[in-house]
């Protein structure tokens, strides 16, 4: 995953934190949400540059 960029990653793991952190300290459930999507979309972020830089990304796992 590195080659995804080391800003990217951390940025990624930042906010999965973020989001866990609210999550414990129980912050409003619309925090919560809005942290989770802002991870869930990193993350994803991340696994589709790995994708299209392995030249699977768009194509059939058929």
């Amino acid at each position: 995953m590195a080659e995804a960029g080391e800003l990217l990653l951390q940025q990624t793991l930042q906010a999965i934190r973020a989001h866990h952190q609210a999550v414990d300290e129980g912050k409003p459930a619309d925090e919560v949400e809005r942290l989770r999507l802002e991870a869930d979309h990193l993350y994803q972020t991340v696994i589709d540059y790995q994708l299209h830089k392995a030249g699977t990304l768009g194509q059939s796992v058929h």
